[in-house]
């Protein structure tokens, strides 16, 4: 069983790290996406997939009935359901595309995002799973990862039932704040009884995980409501739990300007929030994964953590390092040998490709050997919180401290204040340093520099 290790709170420490900086969910960042990776590359991207290699294939469905206040993601807000059916014509063109270029390789992990993926009816569900079994090898249930995103406003217990059958094993559900006013100063009103009666329909009928998704700094939130969504939440008790920082930017999204500014928590009170946030739910059991992630110690996410074998792609931490990831559907990002692809973000774009039969590729990354260097670095770092350099440097046939002596001086400010302690071979990230993780990671990072301070990023803490 996992170790749980206590983080340190110090809060001087964070007022001067708490810097903005990328969450590394990819390493170059969306921010170094580029035209040069265009569909005719990408073709021969998915060709060059060895046959043996485990594939996970993410799916985005953008469409919600409803919209969040808060929400920074690509969706497409409608009461229109007559979309669904040009969407899912599109995506089934995209599928054929892309599998024509395939090997029968294995998939191994299936995550369906948005959006609400619960948008979709029950028929158009098992429309797309046919689809996707059609068009791929799926791997058993036994041997497969299969999850989707849930609003809970959007389906009933018995729905849960009809998800297990089309082959789900695992539930996220978007929980945000159970706290009334709070939902309601951010449009998104759901009760506790009708998200406990899915955490239970889930179970019994056999989901792996579940896991819900929480975020912290909404309007009217305070230490005291937050840990009351906390018990309430604790005595669910969900497998994994995500905790995300809101960052208010009305200026890039536009349903941000209905959230009055004056009903957000200060920043101190967020920080308040989070701190109470990692002491209640380690004191709870959970183990910290980093970032804004915590996980029962019995969760692979906590026991991939602990042998040192966690990943982290665009859907978070995960255990399926050795995927190829296939995006599908509007503003999909995938990775294929270290490269990433995105699709058009604009639904519009995106239909318009594949009514002429070409893959709908936007932009995406080439990863040149110095990128593929540091992202292993950094990936290690933010999964594991520790980095074996004699593996490094065997890897990559490199001198380690040579090749990154700028990131050594930058290091040894955080080893002075105990975030790090780094020798020859070894690099490790203290109890108290793992709130900072992202900080050590920024110390790796080539594309910061000293355009830092340009860049927009959520803060670090």
């Amino acid at each position: 069983m996992p170790n749980i290790q206590k983080i340190q709170w110090d809060s001087d420490l964070i007022e001067r790290y708490n810097v903005s900086g990328p969450r590394y969910t990819s390493y170059p960042t969306a921010l170094q996406f580029n035209p040069s990776v265009n569909a005719d590359y990408y073709l021969q991207a998915l060709k060059q997939i060895p046959a043996d290699a485990p594939l996970s294939l993410y799916v985005h469905i953008p469409f919600c009935w409803h919209v969040c206040y808060y929400c920074a993601c690509n969706k497409v807000v409608t009461r229109d359901y007559a979309r669904v059916n040009p969407y899912l014509d599109a995506l089934a063109k995209e599928m054929a595309i892309v599998a024509k270029q395939l090997k029968g390789q294995t998939v191994k992990q299936v995550h369906w995002g948005g959006g609400t993926p619960t948008f979709l009816n029950a028929e158009d569900r098992l429309r797309l799973v046919s689809l996707l079994r059609q068009n791929f090898n799926i791997a058993k249930d036994s041997e497969l990862e299969c999850s989707i995103e849930v609003d809970p406003r959007t389906v009933s217990p018995d729905a849960i039932s009809e998800l297990r059958q089309l082959g789900f094993n695992r539930i996220s559900l978007g929980v945000q704040d159970f706290n009334p006013k709070v939902q309601q100063a951010v449009n998104r009103e759901q009760s506790l009884e009708d998200t406990s009666a899915l955490v239970e329909a889930a179970r019994t009928e056999g989901f792996r995980s579940i896991s819900f998704d929480l975020i912290y700094g909404l309007p009217h939130q305070s230490v005291e409501s937050f840990s009351e969504t906390l018990d309430q939440v604790i005595e669910l008790r969900p497998d994994r739990l995500s905790v995300f920082n809101y960052a208010h930017l009305p200026h890039r999204f536009r349903p941000q300007r209905r959230i009055n500014s004056d009903d957000l928590p200060t920043g101190e009170e967020k920080l308040a929030i989070l701190q109470l946030t990692i002491e209640k739910m380690q004191e709870a059991g959970y183990v910290y994964i980093g970032m804004d992630h915590f996980a029962l110690p019995e969760d692979e996410l906590a026991q991939a953590q602990e042998k040192g074998k966690l990943h982290r792609n665009f859907q978070g931490y995960t255990t399926h390092k050795d995927c190829d990831l296939i995006g599908l559907g509007v503003s999909s990002i995938g990775s294929i040998n270290g490269d990433y692809i995105q699709s058009e973000r604009e639904l519009k774009e995106y239909l318009e490709q594949l009514e002429h039969e070409k893959l709908p590729v936007w932009r995406g990354a080439r990863i040149t050997r110095d990128d593929e260097i540091r992202k292993a670095v950094i990936f290690q770092i933010i999964c594991n919180f520790e980095l074996n350099i004699e593996d490094v440097e065997t890897q990559f046939e490199i001198n380690f401290w040579g090749y990154f002596s700028d990131s050594q001086e930058r290091l040894k400010q955080m080893a002075a204040d105990g975030l790090v302690e780094f020798s020859d071979d070894k690099l490790q990230v203290t109890d108290r340093g793992r709130l900072f993780v992202r900080n050590v990671c920024m110390a790796f990072d080539a594309y910061l520099g000293a355009q830092a301070e340009l860049i927009t990023y959520s803060k670090a803490i």
